[in-house]
């Protein structure tokens, strides 16, 4: 695989003179079609042999486009912030918009390449590491994000000239990095490792390209000739088997919603009663020792006036609004729609020891956009297993994943709209959106009961709540969610 790149071919000056002004000018001028087209991003991933001139690689990118359209992405050594979050809770944050370019230095692929590169690699950490990785980038690719990925290589022999060239003036020696002197000792590990990632990881929607770098003609040449691919021509789409969960794809979906008791009442004296005690459960949990270690994230969804906003307030008298975010989540702003459906979401997630409760969530995908057809057949059906996987990376890094349907009969909702409409503290919630929609309720209910039962897992559960009453709903919610935080802590 290494072995063209390993003889360490070269371009001549002449060569390299004859080819930069065509590539600069085409680069460019990719660059901004790009930007005006603005239906896709770029994501240019840097890997390879430590010492292979990566860095001034990606500065002459810069040099030959317009640098106020590049992202330059480096990641180091996770951040405190950063690791009270999912690991790629921070890739998901740097994400460019739609016509941007983002490149990207110690990338998702670090912890797999320092796995591969051990002497003794652990095959289930590296099937984990590569799984996750799989789903991450076929996830951005479906939704608009081309990514290509360059490795930069070059023989042992020329790495440790270039370094030690380097090393020999002072106007360079900066460059050299203590991993650039350490690639000599692990040099045929690291091209094991490199050779094992690129064989495994090399879907046509986010191909490895090897670039020969003992040369720097040659290595800004397969470098410029590579970005300017990827932007004159769009990568292929993900497979709709790449997101399907095995044994409900074809499943017909149970009627949850029409099978719920929507009697059950609670009087008023109980409900006070049970309304304290839980409530004061709850502050005891959520400031515990224990509780520091971990976050809780509360999803909310369910047909209008069923009673989203009166649960959320129940629950935030309970809680130091300093260690709670509520996010009323509407139609997606200009700027989230620039990015991946999910974006908006990863960067409202709570760090340890802290709260977040979404009225209405990363469920409108599979609910309103499917109903109202502001998103395809494949989108929605997609996101089914791109949200399961969200919601796992949060339980995996230890967060409480909670989420509420709050179900009304449409008598009860009829109701309800009739005393907003009346009422003058109530009449802003009506909407004529609200009447819309109930004109499509059996339409939403199929949609939502496939999303119940294609999403309520056991790290991240589904309450189904009849709210015709809505104190019996209120000390449901409740319940819930302090019977899911005392066992968890």
């Amino acid at each position: 695989m290494f072995a063209d790149a390993q003889s360490d071919p070269s371009l001549s000056e002449d060569e390299f003179d004859a080819q930069e002004p065509r590539l600069r000018t085409a680069l460019l001028k990719a660059q901004y079609r790009q930007l005006e087209r603005a239906d896709r991003s770029l994501l240019i991933v840097v890997a390879g042999i430590d010492g292979a001139g990566k860095g001034a690689a990606i500065n002459l990118l810069n040099e030959w486009m317009d640098p106020r359209h590049i992202q330059t992405l480096a990641f180091g050594t996770p951040t405190f912030d950063e690791q009270e979050h999912p690991p790629f809770w921070r890739y998901w944050n740097e994400l460019p918009a739609k016509g941007k370019i983002g490149i990207v230095f110690g990338s998702w692929y670090v912890p797999l390449l320092l796995e591969a590169s051990r002497k003794k690699p652990r095959p289930r950490r590296m099937t984990a590491y590569a799984n996750a990785i799989g789903r991450f980038e076929a996830g951005l690719a479906a939704e608009g994000v081309q990514i290509i990925k360059l490795w930069y290589h070059l023989s042992a022999r020329a790495q440790a000239k270039r370094t030690a060239t380097l090393l020999g003036s002072a106007e360079t020696a900066w460059q050299v990095t203590p991993a650039d002197r350490k690639v000599q000792k692990k040099y045929n590990r690291i091209c094991h490792a490199g050779q094992h990632i690129i064989e495994h990881l090399n879907p046509p929607y986010a191909p490895w390209t090897i670039i020969p770098s003992a040369d720097e003609h040659m290595r800004a040449v397969c470098t410029a000739q590579t970005v300017l691919q990827a932007m004159t021509h769009r990568a292929p789409t993900p497979k709709a088997q790449v997101f399907i969960a095995p044994g409900i794809a074809r499943r017909r979906s149970p009627d949850r919603l029409g099978q719920l008791d929507y009697s059950v009442k609670l009087d008023k004296d109980d409900y006070e009663s049970e309304l304290g005690l839980l409530q004061g459960r709850l502050a005891r949990a959520v400031r515990s020792d224990a509780f520091k270690k971990r976050s809780l994230i509360l999803a909310f969804e369910g047909q209008d006036a069923a009673g989203k906003g009166g649960a959320i307030r129940r629950i935030t008298h309970a809680l130091d609004l300093r260690q709670v975010d509520i996010h009323p989540i509407g139609a997606p702003m200009h700027d989230e729609l620039m990015h991946p459906y999910l974006w908006r979401f990863w960067r409202r997630l709570p760090r340890q020891g802290r709260i977040a409760i979404f009225d209405r969530s990363w469920y409108g995908r599979v609910l309103v956009e499917r109903v109202e057809g502001f998103a395809s057949s494949a989108d929605w059906r997609r996101a089914y297993a791109e949200i399961n996987d969200f919601e796992r990376q949060q339980t995996d890094h230890g967060a409480i994943v909670l989420k509420f349907w709050l179900a009304i009969t449409p008598e009860e909702q009829l109701q309800r709209f009739h005393e907003r409409e009346r009422s003058p503290f109530k009449n802003f919630k009506i909407t004529p959106d609200d009447w819309r929609n109930r004109e499509k309720w059996n339409q939403y209910a199929s949609a939502a009961n496939d999303m119940l039962a294609r999403t309520d897992t056991d790290h991240a559960p589904w309450h189904v709540i009849g709210t015709n009453d809505k104190r019996y709903a209120r000390v449901h919610v409740l319940k819930s969610i302090v019977a899911a935080l005392e066992k968890t802590l």
